[in-house]
């Protein structure tokens, strides 16, 4: 973790004791700064947020607020937020028009099989089973859109599910790291590609 921005986080989080904020200046003025004005981060190791489902968004930072998801940012981030802040930021990232990525032709085949279809001999179900045709997700299930997410963030995310370190919940880590664990370097690559593209 790259302690330059760690201690960004903190300041930033002190910065919200003493100068409390509505919930919408919290999302265009600091969340802005790593996920974009518009809910689309320009750093692909930092996720786009823009058209996310807000039952999803408000889990995440919950669980980034009781210490079940780990990130020294995020957490220094979440610490002073009340339930209605988050409530009310899952609401606007909610609103937000997700940035659809590109993949070259040559690349989706591979990536499209799986997401569509899975791999049957590994016992891997298709993604779009939980996320949908189109990436949408299940804003009912809390299944988190997936459509044109970075390639890089999802990458990352797919290898911490499969090292354990991504922990969100018994329940979606088991669902999550099971899959994970039968992917392949290869597989997470494609798919994670595939979806950039998604719409």
């Amino acid at each position: 973790m790259n302690p330059k921005f760690t201690v960004i986080a903190v300041v930033i989080a002190m910065c919200l004791v003493c100068f409390p904020a509505s919930a919408n200046d919290i999302a265009k003025n600091i969340c802005a700064a790593c996920h974009g004005a518009d809910g689309n981060s320009v750093n692909p190791e930092w996720p786009n947020l823009a058209g996310q489902h807000a039952k999803y968004i408000v889990q995440q930072l919950q669980a980034y607020k009781s210490g079940v998801r780990e990130n020294p940012n995020m957490s220094a981030m979440v610490t002073n937020l009340s339930d209605d802040d988050i409530l009310a930021i899952g609401d606007y990232y909610a609103a937000g028009e997700p940035m659809i990525g590109s993949i070259e032709t040559d690349q989706i085949a591979a990536g499209e099989a799986l997401y569509r279809g899975g791999n049957m001999e590994k016992n891997i179900p298709a993604c779009m089973a939980c996320h949908g045709p189109s990436g949408a997700g299940n804003p009912g299930a809390a299944y988190p859109a997936l459509r044109g997410q970075h390639a890089k963030y999802t990458s990352i995310q797919l290898n911490a599910y499969r090292s354990g370190a991504r922990k969100t919940g018994a329940e979606k880590k088991a669902t999550m790291q099971s899959i994970a664990l039968k992917l392949s370097d290869t597989e997470i690559e494609s798919v994670s590609r595939y979806i950039h593209a998604l719409h």
